[in-house]
């Protein structure tokens, strides 16, 4: 399993080279990328930020989860920080398996649950100004397992 934060690009061919095993029949990858907009503002860049040993802590356990949940053999991981260009990876996320179907579900749920809990920050930079980007509504059916719900 490979879980990282990093600040140089992310090589998607070498993570999911090392990910493939004989056993897989799958292989399903989400590579987020800068965009050059955003609701019609022209993007500049993108600058990520995140409380590092709480989102490293809590990507591992997304992806523990993953393994449990789905009964994929691996998932990597892997958020950069720091100034992103248009068209650069700013997360990636590969699961593999004996059988596509639950690499299509494992992937789509690590990459909702990551963008709801883990304590990742983007700022977006745009040709007229900046703004944090707002974060995505806490879902409720994840709120009584999230340490972050209020009782």
């Amino acid at each position: 399993m490979q879980v990282e934060l990093v600040y140089n690009v992310i090589h998607t061919q070498t993570i999911t080279g090392r990910l493939k095993a004989g056993e897989d029949g799958a292989v399903t990858v989400f590579d987020g990328i800068v965009r050059n907009n955003t609701k019609g503002r022209q993007t500049l860049y993108l600058d990520y930020t995140a409380h590092k040993s709480m989102a490293l802590q809590q990507m591992q356990t997304l992806a523990d989860d993953a393994v449990a949940r789905f009964g994929v053999r691996d998932v990597a991981m892997v958020h950069r920080l720091g100034r992103l260009e248009v068209g650069e990876t700013s997360i990636l996320i590969a699961v593999a398996s004996a059988h596509r179907g639950v690499t299509f579900d494992a992937c789509r749920w690590l990459i909702d649950t990551l963008k709801k809990q883990v304590p990742i920050w983007k700022q977006e930079f745009f040709v007229d100004g900046a703004v944090w980007a707002p974060g995505e509504p806490f879902p409720a059916e994840l709120q009584a397992d999230s340490p972050f719900s209020q009782r």
